[in-house]
């Protein structure tokens, strides 16, 4: 007797899998509003503390210190939700979620695609959150609507790039305890770079680390293409920027996205 495979899902179930999973985590968060407001809030903090408490001390050529930290501040806020995401997907697995979820009729895709949707609409919300900080304390985008919305899209991308590395460190530390390690990876990386401060002021190994962030490539293209002050150091990460801040991302998703997904197979095993 000859068995029939199961047949390939529809691009459509996919979607549909993936809205309903989406639909799920942003109930979720419904419940806890705090939680996801204090997550918010925790930027704007930092903008007010960096730029009313540092600030005076930092003086940065043709230009105000706000308007280079804006732009920083954003790319930081893009690091900061690698943090909640891999506390949300080892919450999710130790508590049996990710197993009952596996056992329903939806697609494999859709699983991981709903919650990097999910985690990509958050992002969007603090963005908006920090655009509006930014103005509220004088900052601005000089070079006009397109090039304002093309920074903002890099934003999204490099977000979309450390959901899957939140996705794949959660999948593999499976524990919400050992998810606080994670805090030893996010903060060294996103102080070390240009996000506050020019890596020109660091010791010169460090400062070319910093250079090559790719924290510090999207920080310095979206400076670019707001119109904002920076350093202007002459050198290749600075000059091509842009072209880092999207091959960056496009690496690390490269990277990411299959091992997330292959751990997620192997979570049965």
């Amino acid at each position: 007797m000859t068995t029939l495979a199961p047949a390939a899902p529809r691009p459509a179930d996919s979607l549909r899998d993936t809205a309903t999973l989406t639909g799920r985590i942003l109930r979720h968060w419904r419940r806890r509003p705090v939680s996801i407001l204090l997550g918010l809030l925790f930027p704007v903090l930092m903008v007010l503390m960096f730029g009313y408490l540092f600030g005076g001390a930092m003086a940065v050529p043709d230009g105000d210190y706000m308007d280079f930290l804006i732009p920083g501040m954003l790319a930081m806020t893009m690091l900061f939700g690698l943090e909640a995401m891999v506390v949300a997907v080892t919450t999710d697995t130790a508590k049996g979620v990710t197993e009952r979820i596996r056992a329903m009729p939806v697609t494999t895709t859709a699983i991981l695609a709903g919650r990097s949707t999910a985690d990509l609409l958050n992002a969007v919300v603090g963005i908006a959150v920090m655009v509006l900080t930014g103005l509220l304390v004088g900052w601005t985008a000089h070079r006009g609507l397109p090039l304002t919305l093309a920074a903002l899209g890099l934003l999204v991308w490099l977000r979309f790039a450390f959901t899957w590395i939140g996705i794949y460190l959660g999948l593999l530390l499976r524990t919400p305890e050992s998810a606080v390690s994670v805090q030893v990876l996010v903060w060294p990386v996103g102080f070390l770079s240009s996000a506050f401060v020019s890596p020109e002021t660091m010791p010169g190994w460090l400062g070319t680390i910093a250079a090559w962030n790719p924290l510090s490539a999207t920080a310095t293209a979206i400076r670019y293409l707001f119109g904002n002050p920076d350093w202007n150091a002459q050198d290749w990460p600075t000059e091509h920027s842009v072209a880092l801040a999207l091959i960056w991302p496009a690496l690390l998703t490269a990277i990411f996205l299959p091992l997330a997904a292959r751990q997620y197979r192997a979570l049965s095993r």
